[in-house]
């Protein structure tokens, strides 16, 4: 039976490094997709044999358009970064993936969190509404555990 794309959660952590406050990425959005971006090295031999070798990949996913809600903590990080043209650790956070297909205990399910970086890539936008599209980079620096979709807390295995 196929998965259903409502069932591959992303939570952003609007607290870049307070107490997480989980935001689910979802809204007005039609598609978030991280992209892998391998480090592919191919070299081919005297004998006409190919080797491949993948040593790293540069992950990140792009939330576009991302509508400005009033209230909102993500919103709120969002026009700080803005603001105060933050740099470096400043835009350090985490993002959670829950696998809400999976094995379930009570409201927890299984789920990854990672590093994240998130870099505001534009702001304002159209007659529809104030927007701030954002780039998401991982880190690679992961942890599983379990995220709680009720209470959205992350638990490490």
């Amino acid at each position: 039976m196929k998965i259903q794309r409502k069932y591959m959660a992303h939570y952003l952590n609007a607290a870049f490094g307070g107490e997480a406050a989980y935001t689910r990425l979802g809204d007005d959005l039609e598609e978030f997709s991280p992209e892998m971006s391998a480090n592919v090295e191919k070299k081919s031999n005297i004998l006409g044999e190919t080797s491949v070798t993948i040593n790293s990949y540069q992950k990140q996913g792009e939330v576009k358009p991302y509508y400005a809600q009033e209230g909102d903590p993500l919103f709120e990080k969002l026009q700080a970064i803005i603001d105060g043209d933050l740099l470096l650790d400043e835009l350090k956070t985490d993002i959670v993936e829950v696998k809400l297909w999976g094995e379930v205990t009570g409201t927890a399910y299984p789920a990854v969190r990672e590093e994240c970086y998130i870099e505001v890539t534009s702001y304002g936008g159209d007659t529809t509404g104030y927007q701030i599209p954002f780039v998401v980079h991982y880190t690679g620096v992961k942890t599983r555990g379990s995220f709680d979709v009720k209470t959205k807390t992350f638990t490490a295995a």
